[in-house]
């Protein structure tokens, strides 16, 4: 992937996202996030100007040329005519929305707040749009069992480091980006150490699974002409695995343990590990939160939600539901 730094941008850009990785300690991919979003919106602010021609191909329009002198001039009309825009343009949903709107908010406090470039901050009145709390979609208990056995199954060259991985999905809620990030010293004392979002760093219990499934694949990790010798996973190159290999592999076994691959995916298995913690391990909120990493309890309390068939039967387990008083 071409590292974000060497795509062209305006100097008050570039500025900006040193500032969010450097000051606030945002990650890369979070990086990646405020560019891909500030970039769509200086294009959109470029045709809505008519600083460029109406016909011109969007994904085209150049970025460099955006200044404070232009940005000055942006009003809270501005920020919500460009919502419409990616709504009924460009098709994104409430959650797509919300994010930009978080970037637009992060970027213009930088100018006023800390780069004093701005006398006035368009964002402060732009509300973001109302998002509905979906549960997560996650495989049930039976599943996750089918998915590992579909592992065992294959028996191919690399199907011990498969299992190894899927299993610490599913037993440690952890990212796609901390699992390939998993170096040999993060293991010890039965403790994984990751590092989350913004470089955070969290320990996580190994139980008797990973523990045993870690050690089978260290007897047939690759040791010879390694160009990356810390790294846990190795690739079939004898480099650290990638995610985008990662996220293939997942696909693969779940679409062989007959399950839908386009239904579920890592993310979907850091949903599974969490709602089966809560489901069956009777696990504290607060100790989910810490084992998950999330900066907000309330990100993890979507967890602490009932599946449909424990609804069911409660409806049909109260007193009155073969009651009838005719």
């Amino acid at each position: 992937m071409k590292n974000i730094y060497d795509f062209e941008m305006p100097v008050v850009l570039r500025d900006f996202l040193n500032y969010m990785q450097t000051i606030k300690g945002k990650s890369i991919n979070t990086i990646q996030v405020y560019f891909y979003d500030l970039r769509i919106f200086f294009r959109f602010l470029k045709l809505h100007r008519n600083i460029v021609d109406k016909n011109i191909e969007f994904d085209s329009i150049e970025i460099t040329d955006i200044d404070i002198s232009l940005l000055k001039t942006v009003t809270l009309s501005d920020l919500y005519t460009y919502m419409s825009f990616v709504s009924n343009k460009r098709d994104n949903t409430s959650h797509t929305r919300a994010r930009k709107v978080a970037s637009l908010k992060s970027f213009f406090n930088y100018l006023s707040t800390k780069a004093k470039l701005l006398d006035v901050n368009p964002t402060i009145e732009l509300e973001s749009p109302k998002i509905l709390k979906r549960l997560p979609r996650y495989l049930n208990f039976d599943e996750s069992k089918k998915l590992l056995t579909s592992v065992t199954e294959a028996d191919h060259e690399y199907s011990v480091r498969d299992y190894a991985i899927i299993t610490i999905f599913l037993n440690c809620g952890i990212r796609l980006s901390e699992l390939v990030g998993i170096n040999l010293q993060n293991i010890k004392d039965n403790t994984l150490t990751v590092f989350g979002k913004g470089g955070k760093e969290r320990s996580i219990p190994l139980n008797k699974a990973c523990l045993q499934a870690i050690e089978d694949y260290m007897k047939v990790r690759p040791v010879n002409g390694l160009k990356d010798k810390n790294a846990l996973f190795i690739s079939r190159r004898n480099q650290r695995i990638s995610k985008e290999s990662v996220q293939k592999i997942v696909k693969r076994y779940i679409k062989e343990a007959g399950l839908d691959p386009q239904r579920y995916s890592t993310h979907k298995l850091r949903h599974t590990a969490a709602t089966l913690m809560y489901k069956y391990g009777n696990v504290d909120i607060r100790a989910l939160q810490e084992i998950l990493g999330h900066e907000s309890i309330s990100t993890t309390e979507i967890y602490t939600h009932l599946d449909q068939q424990q609804l069911k039967e409660a409806v049909n387990k109260h007193p009155l539901s073969d009651f009838s008083a005719k």
